[in-house]
Protein backbone atom coordinates (compact mmCIF):
# COMPACT_ATOMS: atom_id res chain seq x y z
CA UNK A 1 0.00 0.00 0.00
CA UNK A 2 1.30 3.48 -0.87
CA UNK A 3 1.62 6.22 1.75
CA UNK A 4 1.12 9.95 1.30
CA UNK A 5 3.58 12.54 2.58
CA UNK A 6 1.22 13.23 5.51
CA UNK A 7 0.65 9.59 6.48
CA UNK A 8 2.93 9.68 9.56
CA UNK A 9 1.20 12.87 10.77
CA UNK A 10 -2.22 11.22 10.44
CA UNK A 11 -1.04 8.17 12.40
CA UNK A 12 0.60 10.34 15.09
CA UNK A 13 -2.72 12.19 15.41
CA UNK A 14 -4.51 8.92 16.15
CA UNK A 15 -6.30 8.55 12.82
CA UNK A 16 -8.02 5.31 11.93
CA UNK A 17 -6.34 4.38 8.65
CA UNK A 18 -7.87 2.41 5.76
CA UNK A 19 -6.93 1.50 2.20
CA UNK A 20 -8.29 3.92 -0.40
CA UNK A 21 -7.28 3.83 -4.07
CA UNK A 22 -4.10 1.96 -3.15
CA UNK A 23 -3.12 4.44 -0.41
CA UNK A 24 -3.22 4.26 3.37
CA UNK A 25 -5.65 7.06 4.21
CA UNK A 26 -7.24 8.45 7.39
CA UNK A 27 -11.00 8.15 7.79
CA UNK A 28 -11.58 9.19 11.37
CA UNK A 29 -9.78 10.80 14.30
CA UNK A 30 -10.24 10.26 18.05
CA UNK A 31 -12.41 13.39 18.50
CA UNK A 32 -15.18 11.89 16.38
CA UNK A 33 -16.91 13.30 13.31
CA UNK A 34 -19.00 16.02 15.01
CA UNK A 35 -16.12 17.42 17.08
CA UNK A 36 -13.85 17.33 14.01
CA UNK A 37 -16.49 19.23 12.05
CA UNK A 38 -16.94 21.89 14.74
CA UNK A 39 -13.18 22.27 15.25
CA UNK A 40 -12.65 22.72 11.51
CA UNK A 41 -15.40 25.35 11.29
CA UNK A 42 -13.85 27.32 14.16
CA UNK A 43 -10.22 26.92 13.05
CA UNK A 44 -9.15 25.40 9.73
CA UNK A 45 -9.05 22.04 8.04
CA UNK A 46 -6.47 20.25 5.94
CA UNK A 47 -7.40 17.67 3.34
CA UNK A 48 -4.55 15.47 2.13
CA UNK A 49 -4.89 15.41 -1.66
CA UNK A 50 -1.53 13.82 -2.42
CA UNK A 51 -3.24 10.52 -3.27
CA UNK A 52 -5.22 12.13 -6.06
CA UNK A 53 -4.28 12.01 -9.72
CA UNK A 54 -1.63 14.09 -11.34
CA UNK A 55 -1.44 15.26 -14.91
CA UNK A 56 1.84 15.88 -16.71
CA UNK A 57 1.50 17.87 -19.91
CA UNK A 58 4.23 18.69 -22.38
CA UNK A 59 4.26 20.61 -25.60
CA UNK A 60 4.08 24.03 -27.08
CA UNK A 61 1.82 26.58 -25.33
CA UNK A 62 0.64 24.11 -22.66
CA UNK A 63 0.38 26.81 -19.99
CA UNK A 64 -1.63 29.09 -22.25
CA UNK A 65 -3.98 26.24 -23.18
CA UNK A 66 -4.51 25.33 -19.52
CA UNK A 67 -5.10 28.98 -18.64
CA UNK A 68 -8.04 28.96 -21.07
CA UNK A 69 -9.79 25.96 -19.49
CA UNK A 70 -8.93 26.06 -15.77
CA UNK A 71 -10.24 28.52 -13.17
CA UNK A 72 -6.72 29.19 -11.82
CA UNK A 73 -3.79 31.43 -12.68
CA UNK A 74 -1.61 28.86 -14.46
CA UNK A 75 0.68 31.46 -16.03
CA UNK A 76 1.34 33.01 -12.62
CA UNK A 77 2.43 29.77 -10.93
CA UNK A 78 6.03 29.43 -9.88
CA UNK A 79 7.86 26.31 -11.07
CA UNK A 80 7.98 24.85 -7.54
CA UNK A 81 4.28 25.45 -6.84
CA UNK A 82 1.19 23.43 -7.48
CA UNK A 83 -2.49 24.22 -7.52
CA UNK A 84 -5.71 22.24 -7.38
CA UNK A 85 -8.35 22.87 -9.99
CA UNK A 86 -11.30 21.13 -11.55
CA UNK A 87 -10.29 19.67 -14.88
CA UNK A 88 -13.31 19.70 -17.18
CA UNK A 89 -14.23 16.42 -18.81
CA UNK A 90 -13.10 16.71 -22.38
CA UNK A 91 -12.23 14.57 -25.34
CA UNK A 92 -8.58 14.41 -26.32
CA UNK A 93 -8.11 14.27 -30.08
Amino acid sequence: MKRTALCDLHIASGARMVEFAGYEMPVQYPLGVMKEHLWTRENAGLFDVSHMGQVILRGKNVKTALESILPVDVLGLLRVCSVMACLPQMMVV
